[in-house]
C-alpha cells in the first residue's frame, strides 16, 4: 500500500470516529428531550386523573344538594300553601267574629277582659287601698264580668282566631327557615357546578398540553431511532475501518521486519566474506557478527 493510501485510510478512520462521537452526543440530546416530553405527558396525565376524580366528587355533592333543594322547595311550598289556607280560615273566622261582635256590641277579646278582671282583683288583694277605692274597683270588676259574660258568645271564635294565628306564625317561621336553607344549599350547589365547569376547562387545556407533549415525545422517539440506526451503521463502518487499519499496520510491520532481515542477511554475508578473506572488520561488522553468533547459538 502506498503511503498516500495509508494516510487516507487513517484520515478516514479519524473522520468516522468524529462522526461516531457527534452521533452519540446528538443521540444523548435527543434522548434527554424525548424523556423530558414523556415526563411532561405523564405529569399532565396525572393532573387530569386527579381533576377528573375531583369533578366526580363535586358532581356528587352538587347532585345531592340539588336533590335536597328540590325536596325542600316542595316542603316549603307545602308550608306556604298551608299558611295561605289558614289565613283564609282566619279571614272567614274574622268575618264571623265581626258579625257576632256587631250583633252583641262586643268590641274586645274576652281573654283581654278576663285579664283586666284578674289584674284588678290582684290589686285589691295586694295593695292597701281605701274602702271607697275598693268599692269603685269592685264596681268596675262587676261591669267587666257582665261584659265578659256577653263576650263569651264570641269567645270560641276568638279562641279559634288566636289558635289559627299561632299556627300561621309557626308555619311561616318554618317556611322562612326552609327558604333560607334552600337558598344556602342552592348557592352551594351552584358553587360546585361552577367549580365543575372551571375544572373541566382546566382538563381541556391539560389534554391539549398532554397531546402536544405526546406528539413531541413520538417525534423525538422517531429521531432517536433514526440517529441510533446511523450510529450503529457508523460503528460497523468504524469497526471495518479499524480492522483494515490494523491489517495494514501489521502488513507494514511485517514488510519492515522482512526488509530489515534482508539487510541483515546481506551484511552477514559481507562479514563472512571479510572473515574468509582476512579483511579487517569494522565496529558495525562486529555487531552484525555478534547477532549472527547469537542466532547460531539459538539454533
Amino acid at each position: 500500500m502506498q503511503k498516500q493510501e495509508q494516510k487516507e485510510l487513517f484520515e478516514r478512520l479519524g473522520e468516522i470516529r468524529k462522526e461516531v462521537t457527534a452521533l452519540r452526543a446528538e443521540l444523548n440530546q435527543i434522548d434527554e428531550k424525548k424523556e423530558e416530553f414523556f415526563r411532561k405527558k405523564e405529569e399532565d396525565s396525572s393532573k387530569i386523573r386527579s381533576l377528573i376524580q375531583q369533578i366526580k366528587e363535586d358532581r356528587k355533592t352538587r347532585d345531592s344538594l340539588t336533590k335536597e333543594v328540590k325536596e325542600e322547595k316542595e316542603e316549603r311550598n307545602g308550608l306556604n300553601k298551608e299558611v295561605r289556607a289558614k289565613i283564609s280560615e282566619v279571614k272567614q273566622l274574622s268575618e264571623e267574629k265581626k258579625k257576632v261582635s256587631q250583633k252583641f256590641n262586643i268590641e274586645e277579646d274576652p281573654s283581654n277582659i278576663k285579664r283586666q278582671i284578674e289584674q284588678l282583683e290582684f290589686r285589691i288583694e295586694t295593695e292597701g287601698i281605701s274602702f271607697e277605692k275598693e268599692k269603685q274597683i269592685m264596681k268596675i270588676i262587676k261591669e267587666l264580668k257582665k261584659k265578659c259574660k256577653e263576650a263569651e258568645k264570641v269567645s270560641n271564635i276568638w279562641s279559634k282566631v288566636h289558635e289559627k294565628s299561632k299556627e300561621i306564625d309557626v308555619k311561616k317561621k318554618a317556611a322562612e327557615e326552609m327558604h333560607r336553607d334552600v337558598q344556602k344549599k342552592a348557592k352551594e350547589s351552584q358553587k360546585s357546578h361552577e367549580e365543575i365547569i372551571s375544572l373541566s376547562k382546566e382538563i381541556d387545556d391539560l389534554k391539549k398540553n398532554e397531546e402536544e407533549a405526546f406528539k413531541k415525545f413520538i417525534e423525538f422517539k422517531t429521531k432517536f431511532t433514526e440517529v441510533n440506526n446511523k450510529l450503529q451503521e457508523k460503528l460497523i463502518e468504524l469497526n471495518k475501518a479499524s480492522l483494515e487499519v490494523g491489517k495494514q499496520v501489521k502488513t507494514k510491520r511485517l514488510e519492515k521486519e522482512h526488509k530489515e532481515q534482508e539487510i541483515l542477511r546481506n551484511k552477514e554475508q559481507d562479514v563472512e566474506e571479510k572473515i574468509k578473506t582476512g579483511k579487517k572488520l569494522t565496529t558495525e561488522d562486529l555487531l552484525v557478527f555478534q547477532k549472527l553468533d547469537q542466532r547460531l547459538d539459538k539454533k
